[in-house]
């Protein structure tokens, strides 16, 4: 007993310094966003702020065209997001009913295919991209979202549609269901959390991407947040550190409130359903 309550206790010690550890950036963001220059430049900084401004966030919006810029990442966000899901939703349930020598070659080389860097794969995007006259646009950066993102949201909702038991399928069948239905009124109300998740994998991805948007989106008036937020680091690497802190709390806060929306789909009622009555 007293081993078992010390492993408890253990664990959740190494849980809370876990989530000390990933919450300790995001504390000291919002902490720094609200302080004045005085402060941020003192010798002994403080968790909490002696007195809170919003002089930064107002320098932010002055300084960058922040609305602009998180107008053109909801855009490519979303669109990658849906046409993603769209795509992987029909070929991972493919791949996962159909157990053929194709559909594990499919399912081995969409593993590997997320072991590849950034940099090896930006140059190919890139010369066809120049070919289909899509660099410095929004659509072409879209393209490139969902190509990075298929490979994982497969993988996820692979997993998700082999999770669905297919006796459902079958009972279905047997009450004169045709495939088309069995899949629209069985199958993809159960894949709904899967779904979800994916769609929010995908939007959340293209929304902090960084790397593809910088090499992509030459003018102003079409680059995406992650890249305008670099505008307030000077040519010397001197950041202005205030209106910085202060516009990537706002560029994080439509990801915390899109999770924090939908995180009960994505954890409960999996099989939601799944019990004929």
């Amino acid at each position: 007993m007293r081993t078992s309550t010390t492993g408890r206790v253990g664990q959740y010690a190494a849980l809370l310094g876990y989530l000390v550890f990933l919450a300790f950036p995001f504390l000291w963001l919002v902490s720094t966003a609200f302080k004045s220059p005085r402060e941020l430049g003192s010798l002994h900084p403080t968790w909490i702020p002696r007195h809170p401004t919003l002089d930064n966030f107002r320098q932010a919006f002055d300084e960058q065209p922040l609305l602009r810029a998180a107008g053109n990442s909801l855009l490519a966000a979303l669109a990658a997001a849906v046409i993603a899901v769209l795509i992987a939703t029909p070929l991972a349930y493919v791949m996962a009913r159909r157990r053929t020598r194709l559909a594990r070659a499919a399912t081995g080389w969409v593993v590997v295919s997320q072991a590849f860097p950034l940099v090896l794969v930006i140059i190919p995007l890139f010369l066809v991209l120049k070919e289909l006259r899509l660099i410095n646009s929004l659509a072409g950066l879209v393209m490139v979202y969902v190509v990075w993102a298929l490979p994982f949201a497969l993988w996820m909702l692979v997993g998700y549609v082999r999770a669905v038991p297919t006796e459902l399928e079958e009972a279905a069948a047997v009450d004169g269901a045709g495939r088309l239905r069995t899949l629209v009124s069985v199958t993809a109300p159960l894949l709904a959390p899967g779904i979800v998740a994916t769609a929010l994998f995908a939007f959340i991805t293209a929304w902090n991407e960084f790397f593809f948007a910088l090499v992509l989106l030459k003018t102003p008036e079409k680059q995406t947040l992650p890249v305008v937020l670099t505008h307030f680091i000077g040519a010397e690497g001197v950041a202005d550190l205030g209106p910085l802190a202060a516009a990537a709390f706002l560029a994080t806060l439509p990801s915390l409130i899109i999770f924090a929306i939908i995180q009960r789909r994505i954890t409960g009622g999996m099989l939601a359903g799944a019990v004929k009555s």
